[in-house]
């Protein structure tokens, strides 16, 4: 009696390659996170595969990788730049709002005395003297 070989679907170097390029431009195309793990499960082949038979895939996915670890840190810098910017404004805008709330404070205590004079001139308590002289 034969024995009967089970037969594995054969597989096309050219057919995983066009698997593995479809799934990275998915990856891709949709914002995802990308890592070889990832393309390796999504397009049912083994990492090994994809590190020992096609370096060039893996390079690429490596590529990939650092770009959007890149990209990530560049964005995260341009935002930073910007709250920088930001609390450089509003550090300046403080800085003035005090020296204008120094100033008024300064005027209220002023006039707080002149109200407190005038009252004391107008009770009798105090005599004015002015700096004029009478003739």
């Amino acid at each position: 009696m034969k024995s009967i070989k089970r037969q594995t679907p054969a597989r096309s170097r050219s057919k995983t390659l066009d698997v593995l390029e479809k799934v990275i431009n998915g990856l891709v195309e949709g914002n995802k996170k990308i890592s070889i793990a990832l393309v390796a499960r999504v397009a049912g082949v083994t990492l090994g595969l994809i590190h020992n038979t096609y370096p060039a895939v893996a390079e690429r996915i490596r590529i990939l990788m650092g770009r959007s670890v890149r990209s990530q840190r560049d964005s995260k810098h341009e935002a930073l730049m910007v709250e920088k910017e930001k609390n450089r404004v509003l550090r300046a805008k403080n800085d003035q709002l005090l020296e204008e709330l120094t100033r008024i404070a300064s005027v209220n205590q002023r006039l707080l005395f002149e109200m407190a004079e005038l009252k004391a001139a107008s009770n009798g308590d105090v005599v004015s003297i002015s700096s004029k002289s009478r003739n």
